[in-house]
């Protein structure tokens, strides 16, 4: 499990208030808070810094090289990726420690430090940008050229899951069937009545089909990796870093050139993790939607033990089903084996057991966007997550007005 802490870096002032600071990394992580709160900040900065130490391991980049001339790339090429270059200050402090290495980026520099704990997973990592919709609607829109770096790797992984489909593919919401049609470059939505183009699909598909598609791609190639556990043996390593040493002493190459060569290369490596990080899963859904939604982004991060999922919300029917699942996991690991097959029949009833999630794999933190800090909300008994939160306390406030309206029109008929 990996860490970041984070000060005056964009909306976040101070950061976490507890922990030292250190915001966990867990296999199931949410962010939730106000528009311009920074949950989509963070987010992005896992995703960049997870790149980086994945980048670090491969040897796409040597340690020196990045500390010495890195900054540089870091400011210009890394942030930029997600468009947060604008957010740096002279005084932001950037601190991730990952399984393989720790980064800190203080007074305008970088300092990389190696961890020997021989536990690192490479990891597939992806982030689901909320613009994703974009690309549904616009047809032939894989031969577009997008401005938003991290919107058109997340196309060209949408191009690859469909040219991956085999047959149809069954949705987890509306009981939906999605077809992709080669000779036409086509994806059709298909249920008990109708057949249409997704270019032409209500807006909660347009946005749901490429989130599913790309995470349940990306998913299973990452397990059958795993599960064929074709790595390298130790003589290929051997021969891959003398591989990378010879292009690191290449001059002819430029540094662009030698990181495109390091990273062909290094496509032996098999990747043994998938980071799915999401912006606003719920997009355009129905509540009943979004907890078919989120049972198959759960579903799915629990394919292989190493794989996470990271979440940015406003839907506090997301982290109310997020305690289903929790609460679900919990029944299911204590059913008497006389009632366990009449009892999990009752659980599928209720909820997909491929999503039932361990508590202790579970952190929310609550962005508070006046004061620029972050807190961890609080567990019942430790195992599920508060209530107590931005998102249903709004929904409270609601109650209350209608209550006090209520009280108004009592007054005047007095």
């Amino acid at each position: 499990m990996g860490k970041i802490k984070i000060k005056n870096f964009g909306p976040i002032k101070d950061g976490l208030l507890e922990n030292d600071g250190w915001i966990d990394i867990n296999k199931v992580t949410f962010f939730i808070g106000n528009q311009g709160s920074g949950k989509s900040t963070i987010a992005k900065l896992i995703s960049t810094f997870a790149w980086i130490e994945k980048a670090l391991v491969r040897g796409d980049y040597d340690k020196k090289w990045f500390e010495r001339q890195g900054i540089n790339r870091f400011k210009s090429q890394f942030l930029p990726y997600h468009r947060l270059d604008s957010y740096l200050k002279p005084d932001s402090v950037i601190e991730y420690q990952g399984e393989a290495y720790s980064i800190k980026y203080l007074n305008e520099s970088l300092t990389i430090s190696e961890i020997s704990n021989g536990s690192y997973s490479l990891p597939q990592i992806m982030y689901v940008p909320a613009e994703r919709n974009f690309l549904t609607y616009i047809k032939g829109a894989k031969e577009l050229k997008l401005s938003s770096e991290a919107l058109q790797e997340f196309n060209t992984e949408y191009y690859n899951a469909q040219q991956n489909m085999r047959g149809a593919v069954q949705l987890p919401i509306n009981n939906t069937v999605i077809e992709y049609d080669k000779l036409n470059d086509t994806l059709n939505l298909k249920g008990d009545s109708y057949k249409v183009k997704i270019t032409d699909a209500s807006s909660g598909f347009q946005s749901f089909v490429p989130l599913y598609l790309v995470s349940d791609y990306l998913a299973n190639r990452v397990k059958l990796h795993t599960e064929n556990k074709d790595s390298m043996s130790s003589e290929e390593e051997i021969r891959f870093k003398k591989g990378v040493q010879e292009i690191w002493s290449n001059d002819s190459l430029t540094d662009d050139q030698k990181r495109i060569a390091i990273s062909a290369l290094s496509t032996k490596f098999n990747k043994t993790a998938f980071i799915n990080i999401v912006e606003e899963p719920e997009q355009n859904l129905f509540p009943s939607s979004q907890s078919q939604m989120l049972q198959s982004l759960l579903a799915i991060n629990n394919m292989t033990a190493e794989n996470k999922l990271i979440v940015t919300t406003h839907s506090p029917y997301l982290i109310n089903y997020l305690t289903i699942a929790i609460k679900a996991k919990q029944v299911l690991d204590n059913l008497h084996d006389s009632n366990r097959e009449a009892l999990s029949f009752k659980i599928k009833e209720l909820t997909t057991i491929d999503s039932c999630t361990n508590a202790d794999e579970v952190l929310i933190y609550e962005m508070e966007d006046k004061t620029g800090l972050i807190k961890l909300l609080p567990k019942y008994n430790e195992l599920i997550p508060s209530d107590n939160n931005f998102l249903n306390n709004m929904l409270a406030e609601t109650n209350d007005l209608f209550v006090e309206l209520q009280e108004i029109e009592e007054e005047n008929e007095d």
